[in-house]
């Protein structure tokens, strides 16, 4: 995973949970606009959500905190 997309994983994920506690859900589209400016990036997303760890639509904040811990 690119750092770039590693650093805005974690970024959203700390906003999400300091706003609405641990038990938020988020998909990988939270962590893009509503426009599609990076689709390289968004792409990565959808494939390290999708097929690499074959996530929900929606998942815990914390959960996936974790495993992007679990890569370094």
């Amino acid at each position: 995973m690119s750092p770039i997309l590693k650093q805005k994983i974690l970024q959203v994920c700390e906003q999400k949970i300091a706003a609405k506690g641990e038990n938020v859900g988020l998909s990988f589209y939270a962590f893009f606009a509503n426009k599609n400016t990076h689709p390289a990036l968004l792409m990565e997303a959808a494939t390290w959500w999708i097929q690499t760890h074959q996530l929900d639509h929606f998942e815990k904040a914390v959960k996936i905190k974790a495993l992007i811990a679990a890569q370094d």
